[in-house]
């Protein structure tokens, strides 16, 4: 849990918390190093391939880049209010501030399992954090009457975890359309999609339970899902539809699935060795012919003894 994008307000000296969380800008670059790669040897592809190559390529890395960045992101669960709210505990002077909280996988309120949200609560106290984020924290902490820090806990370690198989998957449904294997690597799709939209389930299920209004005098804030869900579940979606297209494909139009993947090569290659050649006919005639291949065509005259 993360509060006005992922950095605490009010803070301008040189202790400041760094403001932008670079984990996920990380693999974001990694992923599209991998890209400009693709794009540099793309030239070297030959025919109506190259199109079907890149589109694999992109949705590939695409899928990969999503499944791995929504681990780090903290906007799975979103909500702002703006309302006029005393900046320190026990202080008569208010502030009309934009408060924000940002629920997901990753944050500075950390609720994993080997991670202690109370003592971060209780270093947020020491900190002297505003008044505000330390009330909004401390509807999630283990001694709450609102009860949410269990539900969270586990439903955001099983989506974080069912993330990561999904992960593999997709690593193992790349390896099986390089080597190639279509059926395997459409069913290793179709699982990695199945993956991701449980991981929604459990996030779901966390969202859904009976909370506390986290209430500024009049204003209450209220949070709805965030940009890292709805991009969870059309990354979901659009997996499944590929692993079904897969499939579908490959029983009733292989050689289409082929085609896509750059199989019809051989088959090419074997009419246009075929169509080079003239057949070889037996003769009865004092002279006999051999017919070679038409880029070395010449005749030769063989004398019966």
């Amino acid at each position: 849990m993360t509060l006005w994008n992922g950095s605490f307000p009010f803070y301008t000296g040189a202790n400041a918390r760094f403001p932008f969380d670079t984990t996920w800008a990380v693999i974001v670059s990694v992923f599209l190093s991998l890209l400009a790669t693709f794009i540099i040897i793309l030239p070297g592809i030959r025919g109506r391939g190259r199109l079907f190559w890149f589109l694999r390529v992109v949705t590939g890395l695409f899928v990969g880049a999503v499944v791995l960045t929504i681990q780090f992101t903290r906007d799975w669960e979103t909500g702002w209010v703006t309302a006029n709210t005393s900046y320190k505990s026990f202080s008569r002077a208010l502030v009309n501030a934009d408060i924000g909280l940002h629920i997901g996988l990753a944050g500075h309120f950390a609720w994993s399992f080997d991670a202690d949200y109370d003592d971060s609560y209780s270093e947020g106290l020491e900190k002297g954090l505003p008044s505000p984020i330390l009330y909004v924290a401390e509807k999630f902490t283990t001694q709450s009457p609102c009860s949410m820090h269990r539900q969270y806990r586990i439903s955001g370690h099983y989506a974080s975890l069912t993330l990561w198989m999904a992960f593999c998957t997709w690593l193992i449904s790349i390896l099986l359309f390089s080597m190639p294997i279509l059926l395997y690597g459409g069913y290793m799709l179709l699982l990695t999609a199945t993956l991701m939209l449980f991981s929604l389930l459990f996030f779901f299920t966390a969202r859904n339970t009976l909370k506390c209004p986290i209430q500024f005098g009049p204003a209450s804030l209220k949070t709805d899902y965030g940009g890292s869900f709805w991009l969870t579940l059309a990354t979901g979606l659009l997996c499944l539809l590929l692993g079904l297209g897969v499939i579908i494909l490959n029983s009733m139009q292989p050689e289409k699935l082929k085609l896509v993947f750059n199989l019809d090569k051989r088959k090419g290659e074997e009419e246009v060795w075929d169509k080079s050649y003239l057949p070889a006919e037996p003769s009865s005639s004092a002279q006999d012919v051999l017919m070679v291949p038409l880029g070395e065509l010449c005749e030769v005259t063989a004398t019966q003894l």
